[in-house]
């Protein structure tokens, strides 16, 4: 078992406070913090007590540390990132492509010979994302198309000519109609049009509507931070998410999806393949989006974790990843799986003891517990274990 030092990501999004209390450091004047990762991606992979990559170190062992199978299915890499994610302001409405649709984009760029830090570029790697949120805190979010019918009267509502194409659009072709041509606007027209959107959301809000209060409130509210941005009326077409600590959400490839605030444990398949629609300032490859979108409209299912093995599994339709949160109060728990392991520590001081010695894990701290190796589980603690789902 190896203790994890971890790597920070610092985006405009991200909380002051959330994490640097998770590692007990002092809040930061100027940078938020946004994403601690835990694993072994390329872009930002945790070091080892000698400084060695877990990436590095995978690669020069990986059936060791990966087991046989896992190896064989995934390759010679860690299948799954886990974070922490902790955010003020919303990010950016995204999807992720499958596997196929990866591949065939990454291969393309390639032979294209665009760099892979391009900021045009948008597959960096031939895989899918799946990703689950589990929050720490209230977790709120736009995920998926909310059924069409409810889109109609959320639009209609509002009373505005500047919304009747979108409408039209929306009753005549469905979202795979709506949606391209709302991002396809002109500047002038986008403007015009958000605009409308916010001060009339505003309006609704300001007289306590119940009726999509929160739909209208965050509209407003992105319009604040992105004037002129598709993104805030297509925010209008997506399911508003509210979690509370301890619920999750999983958000397959094709899934329009932004979180707009809390924190949260995340676990995704490894891949740093993003498309965006809306509600930022980088860039939008509109052909690419609509090639990967799932237009398929309908609620998102909150989920709640099932007694599993070593404390409450959150199941996921994927093999890539795995979570359990894991409570251990005065009996000790087991952690056993066939693949490897990440357990970070939330809540309290954790220690996991393995045949070969134990490793204390604070607040905040984390440990990768290579293929096959039972680990007993010793608090008072609250940790999240990621593991793959490999059988």
């Amino acid at each position: 078992m190896w203790p994890l030092t971890n790597a920070v990501r610092h985006y405009p999004w991200g909380s002051h406070t959330v994490i640097p209390e998770l590692l007990g450091e002092p809040a930061p004047s100027e940078l938020p913090y946004a994403e601690l990762w835990m694993g072994a991606h390329p872009d930002a992979p945790s070091r080892l007590g000698d400084g060695t990559g877990l990436d590095a170190a995978i690669a020069a062992d990986p059936e060791a540390l990966l087991g046989a199978a896992v190896h064989e299915h995934f390759g010679a890499r860690l299948p799954f990132l886990m974070k922490v994610l902790a955010a003020d302001t919303p990010l950016s409405l995204q999807a992720h492509p499958t596997t196929a649709q990866a591949q065939v984009g990454f291969a393309a760029e390639e032979a294209a010979g665009i760099p892979r830090e391009d900021p045009t570029r948008t597959f960096k790697d031939p895989f899918h994302k799946p990703e689950i949120l589990c929050a720490l805190t209230p977790v709120e979010a736009l995920c998926g198309f909310r059924p069409v019918e409810e889109s109609l009267h959320c639009l209609a509502k509002l009373q505005l000519p500047e919304l009747m194409p979108t409408i039209a659009a929306l009753a005549r072709g469905g979202l795979r109609t709506a949606i391209p041509q709302l991002i396809a606007l002109s500047a002038r027209r986008r403007n015009s049009l958000v605009r409308a959107v916010a001060d009339k959301a505003a309006q609704f809000v300001a007289a306590h509507d119940p009726e999509f209060i929160n739909t209208y409130r965050w509209a407003a509210t992105l319009a604040e931070t992105y004037p002129g941005d598709p993104g805030v009326v297509i925010s209008l077409l997506c399911n508003h998410l509210t979690l509370a600590p301890g619920e999750a959400v999983f958000l397959p490839a094709g899934n329009l999806h932004a979180y707009l605030s809390g924190a949260g444990v995340e676990v995704m398949a490894s891949s740093d393949n993003v498309l965006r629609g809306g509600l930022t300032a980088k860039h939008v490859d509109l052909a690419a989006l609509i090639e990967v979108l799932d237009f398929t409209d309908g609620k998102v299912p909150v989920l709640r974790p099932v007694l599993g093995p070593g404390g409450l599994r959150y199941p996921v339709p994927v093999e890539d990843f795995d979570l359990t949160r894991v409570q251990v109060d005065v009996d000790p728990g087991v952690l056993t799986t066939s693949g490897p392991q990440v357990v970070v520590c939330t809540e309290g001081v954790g220690t996991l003891a393995g045949p070969d010695g134990e490793v204390e894990l604070q607040r905040g701290r984390s440990a990768f517990v290579p293929a096959g190796e039972p680990v007993t589980v010793r608090g008072p603690a609250v940790l999240y274990r990621a593991t793959t789902a490999l059988h």
